[in-house]
């Protein structure tokens, strides 16, 4: 979001900072691409199926020491010392241009009370200590805005009387693709929101920055659930499809890509039109083994045998892939290379191994947002 590496835990700071230290990030900010753009004049918007306060989202405001830092609770003694602000009220107080035109996602209870009870589950309340009920701060700060929590109030925005939205759909992530059907208040798709979102900033004759995360992919694969990771992935390519047939992309540059891999695989020499969720063999244990596994992550016991699949339904969608080593919690990221995926203007800039914040310089190069930014604030 800025083309400045900085610490793995860190959150728009330089690597000047020591993580979880407050103190360390005072002038260690950087200025992102979404802050260029608001500056220049152009709308923008983020759009993301985890809490819009998760780490890629945060990425395109935020300044933390502290990724986990997202509700006031969660900041440790020195950072409310040091006054340091949780990522949340981050987003409301954001002093770029006249903040996001578009948020879209989960982590409702990041801006609640935790007096208020959540709208889903009444059971369940906010989880503010400090008395911001960021929701309604945000409610007064545009007359022209729509703060909506579930399908029926997303559905009702209506992009040309609609300056500001501000959708969240969830009191922690949004539902996985597979279960959104069963959400309590109902929940707009990756592809709908991200067209509601291209909706609403198109009506900037200037232009927009929009960023678009499937951002529970990642936590299908950390939970070894492979059925669940892959519908994910539909979505994410229905998402990227939905765009494509909106915008124009002759202007447009639109990029898709990942923040790493996982120890996901493939294996076996499965029949064709086998189901990519089941078995590929049976191994020299006399066991069958599925085409798509998990060097490590739940799938694997400790201390017990590979479990007897013969009786499974390994495309089930709770099935959890075999893995090889035993974590318990959670499957772990990987190192292998990820693509950059890129179509208009500029696209071209995108060629060989490169490393990742090169990404940031081709998009800011593309719509050359630091000159037109300068040009405005003068």
């Amino acid at each position: 979001m800025a083309g400045v590496k900085s610490l793995n835990g860190t959150i728009g700071v330089t690597q000047k900072v020591t993580a979880d230290n407050c103190a360390s990030q005072k002038g260690a900010e950087v200025t992102t691409l979404f802050e260029l753009a608001e500056t220049a004049g152009l709308s923008t918007g983020i759009v993301s199926t985890a809490r819009i306060t998760h780490a890629t989202p945060a990425a395109t405001y935020a300044k933390v020491a502290g990724r986990d830092w997202e509700a006031d609770k969660d900041l440790p003694e020195e950072a409310v010392a040091g006054g340091c602000k949780d990522i949340a009220a981050q987003l409301i107080d954001w002093p770029a241009g006249n903040g996001f035109e578009v948020i879209f996602g989960g982590g409702r209870g990041n801006f609640m009370l935790e007096s208020q009870a959540d709208p889903e589950n009444a059971e369940q309340t906010g989880a503010r200590k400090d008395g911001r009920d960021l929701v309604a701060e945000w409610q007064q700060k545009y007359n022209d805005g729509a703060y909506v929590w579930n399908k029926e109030g997303f559905d009702a925005i209506d992009p040309a009387k609609t300056g500001h939205a501000f959708g969240l759909f969830n009191r922690s992530h949004m539902q996985y693709e597979a279960d959104r059907e069963k959400d309590a208040g109902g929940e707009p798709s990756l592809a709908e929101m991200s067209v509601k979102a291209v909706d609403l900033l198109s009506t900037n004759p200037d232009g927009f920055v929009l960023m678009i995360e499937g951002g529970r992919v990642d936590h299908a694969h950390h939970a070894g659930n492979a059925a669940r990771a892959l519908t994910d992935t539909i979505a994410v390519a229905e998402a990227v499809q939905a765009v494509y047939d909106k915008v124009d992309p002759a202007e447009t540059l639109i990029i898709l890509t990942a923040d790493h891999s996982h120890v996901f695989s493939i294996a076996g020499y499965p029949e064709r039109n086998n189901p990519i969720l089941g078995i590929a063999g049976v191994a020299d244990d006399k066991k069958p083994y599925t085409t798509l596994g998990y060097q490590n992550g739940p799938g694997a016991k400790l201390d017990e045998p590979r479990a007897d699949l013969s009786n499974v339904d390994t495309t089930d969608i709770d099935f959890l892939q075999q893995a090889l080593v035993p974590l318990g919690e959670s499957e772990t990221h990987a190192g292998d290379d990820v693509v950059i995926f890129a179509q208009g203007p500029w696209a071209h800039l995108f060629h060989g191994v490169v490393e990742q914040n090169l990404v940031f310089h081709v998009m800011e190069h593309a719509s050359d947002l630091a000159n037109r930014a300068a040009l405005a604030a003068r």
